[in-house]
């Protein structure tokens, strides 16, 4: 029986927000695994013209189109990316379902005021280029259409009803120290999916970007336990 794996990256971003858990996965299985980049979406933003049923359009077909070649498909979705592959899971036949930093909620104020404390910090020192937050989302801030971050938040309420409808095996990773969603959503996911079969991981040194982050080990030993019987 063959195996497939959609793995779906978060708003503004793009397949890297996800590639050192892919590399693992290439690494420990034979698995066809498709990293599809969301419209307007990549290294290169150009967001200006592209709306939300685009981007959950396009992954939906991509999941179609494994389905035709493999008997078992499973979904990993980051952020954003975690929302919409929880309305394919609970549109579609899936075997599994992954979300990482999922954007049920978003924002994350009091880290938020943290990390602005700690850049205002490093810019009085003159050291604000080496600030790690500040490099991640400086170029992000530039080039993000204004209107698109109402298309973010279409796609969030649009979703956010068919998690109830989820029914598949589900992991939940969430950073404690994420600046963008906040470490409770996960404990709302847990709630609001349906499946009988679902666990919760906190990860206690993590921001948002969990693949990237300081417990990014712990993140592949728990999706590989997680998928290990596939």
């Amino acid at each position: 029986m063959s195996t497939a794996c959609l793995c779906i990256h978060g708003y503004t971003g793009s397949p890297k927000e996800l590639e050192p858990l892919v590399e693992i996965l290439k690494e420990r299985t034979s698995w066809e695994i498709s990293t599809p980049t969301l419209p307007g979406h990549g290294e290169t933003l150009d967001l200006r013209g592209h709306y939300y049923q685009e981007w959950i359009a396009a992954v939906e077909l991509a999941l179609l189109d494994l389905q035709k070649r493999h008997e078992t498909v499973l979904i990993i979705g980051f952020s954003m990316g975690g929302m919409i592959a929880s309305y394919l899971a609970a549109k579609h036949q899936v075997s599994r379902l992954v979300l990482l930093s999922a954007a049920l909620k978003y924002i994350s104020f009091s880290q938020i005021v943290k990390d602005t404390l700690g850049m205002a910090t490093d810019a009085y020192k003159g050291t604000l280029a080496s600030n790690a937050i500040f490099s991640r989302y400086q170029k992000k801030i530039k080039h993000t259409y204004f209107f698109s971050n109402i298309e973010f938040m279409k796609c969030i309420e649009f979703t956010k009803p068919y998690l109830m409808k989820v029914s598949c095996p589900t992991l939940i990773i969430q950073g404690e120290l994420d600046g963008i969603v906040p470490s409770k959503a996960a404990n709302f996911l847990e709630k609001e999916i349906s499946s009988s079969d679902k666990e919760v991981v906190f990860l206690p040194q993590s921001k948002h970007l969990v693949c990237h982050d300081e417990d990014q080990d712990i993140v592949f030993d728990k999706v590989l336990q997680f998928v290990g019987d596939l």
